[in-house]
């Protein structure tokens, strides 16, 4: 049992807030990364471990078939057909609103628990944990499991949902707790290269395929600080992809040298994108999104906008120069 897999008693005890529970949901956002998928299967098989008897079901859309080697995977429910409702109903890595078909179980449930490590959620469960100073959801979940439950596969997803969330520890939500929490879900033994290379570097020919279309299409602007790249709904068909094949794209297009935001919008409907943010210290991504009704990280974040594709850039436009002038102003 890993030594420093300890759980402060200021944190919330996951086994006592699912006590006398026959039933439990879990979901996490909708078009789930790795951190959501691996977060919500790893606190699956944690609830079985503890409550054998216990009825656990993950309700996920469309997960993306990258984790498709996590325990439970093949288990996911992606319909969302009436049920009676839930004991205990967990949102994980996102608010209320990014449940999707998931908010009506969650709002009909017994009890509902909101976990994230989110700035911008504000917590929208009877009980909530939220530390936006932690690295990913799968982090702080690790830090709320009983060791006693924790088996290799629960170690694994925990894992995955972190590398997916920290870019394998580069990105600046890691710190030393986290590296040290790696750490000790290392000591379970799976083979972890091989995770990092197959779960978050290896592309698909379609993927590789979509990422050099949106390097070559990019557009730098602002003095070459920011650079963005968009694929439209003609483009989506074109190549038949779909957005779980946009993974990536816009860590590659914050790779440029120079950059201090990357932006990549995908068409979802007429007149209407979602949006991802990459940032460098100089802009805070969080409220470039919050301003536009999104949300998500100081240096990641994202948002759904209205509008044409030049109307989308110029409204980011304007809230990114803010941003660039308030830390040029700092620095003074």
């Amino acid at each position: 049992m890993p030594k420093g897999a300890e759980r402060p008693d200021k944190l919330m005890d996951l086994i006592k807030e699912c006590e006398g529970a026959k039933k439990v949901g879990i979901s996490g956002h909708v078009r789930p990364d790795g951190d959501a998928v691996c977060s919500c299967l790893a606190l699956q098989r944690y609830l079985e471990n503890a409550f054998p008897r216990m009825t656990v079901h993950v309700n996920l859309q469309s997960p993306p078939e990258t984790f498709a080697e996590v325990a439970g995977y093949d288990r996911i429910r992606t319909e969302f057909p009436d049920e009676k409702p839930y004991d205990v109903y967990f949102a994980l890595d996102c608010n209320l609103d990014r449940l999707g078909p998931a908010q009506a179980y969650f709002l009909k449930a017994g009890k509902t628990v909101n976990i994230d490590h989110h700035v911008s959620n504000g917590g929208c469960g009877q009980v909530n944990e939220i530390q936006p100073e932690i690295s990913s959801t799968a982090e702080l979940l690790y830090s709320l499991m009983d060791p006693e439950y924790l088996d290799e596969e629960v170690a694994k997803a925990l894992y995955i949902g972190m590398i997916h969330d920290t870019g394998v520890f580069q990105y600046s939500c890691t710190s030393p707790a986290t590296m040290r929490r790696a750490a000790d879900l290392l000591e379970y033994g799976f083979d972890f290269p091989r995770i990092i290379q197959e779960s978050f570097y290896q592309k698909t020919y379609l993927q590789s395929l979509i990422l050099g279309r949106c390097l070559l299409d990019s557009i730098r602007f602002m003095d070459g600080r920011c650079v963005v790249a968009s694929v439209s709904k003609r483009v989506q068909q074109f190549y038949g992809v779909t957005p779980k094949d946009f993974e990536g794209i816009v860590n590659q297009l914050r790779n440029i040298k120079g950059i201090d935001c990357a932006i990549f919008m995908y068409q979802t409907e007429t007149q209407e994108y979602k949006v991802s943010l990459r940032t460098s210290e100089a802009v805070d991504a969080a409220k470039v999104a919050q301003y536009f009704g999104g949300g998500g990280h100081v240096r990641a974040a994202g948002c759904t906008m209205s509008g044409n594709f030049y109307d989308c850039v110029n409204n980011l436009s304007e809230q990114i120069e803010l941003q660039l002038k308030e830390t040029e102003e700092s620095r003074k």
